[in-house]
């Protein structure tokens, strides 16, 4: 089974941000935006949130959280994630494409004919 690669994430409990290096390619502004989505989001709902790749290229989100964290609201979390994806649906398929094409190999022309 092979791993999902991290994009970035943010954990509430030692308020820390990440970011993959192997993504420094990136332009700026989208890395501040990603750095901001995330911890927002974790100031928010609290847990831990990453930006990951499967292996075929599409961009999730995950959350969790530590099982005594009475603080944590799983409920809020799901909202907010779907108001993220909704809200910066084009920054995610962007992102998307960048991987497919510059990490995957796969070839922008049969891409954009997919969507």
């Amino acid at each position: 089974m092979e791993q999902n690669t991290v994009l970035c994430g943010a954990n509430a409990y030692e308020k820390k941000y990440y970011f993959n290096e192997k993504f420094n390619s990136l332009p700026d502004s989208i890395k501040d935006e990603l750095h901001i989505i995330c911890v927002l989001f974790t100031e928010e709902v609290g847990g831990v949130i990453t930006f990951e790749y499967d292996n075929e290229g599409n961009l999730n989100l995950k959350t969790d959280a530590d099982e005594d964290d009475i603080l944590y609201d799983e409920i809020s979390s799901g909202l907010l994630v779907k108001e993220i994806l909704r809200k910066k649906q084009e920054l995610f398929e962007s992102l998307t494409m960048f991987y497919k094409v510059f990490v995957l190999g796969q070839g922008a022309d049969e891409l954009l004919k997919e969507e």
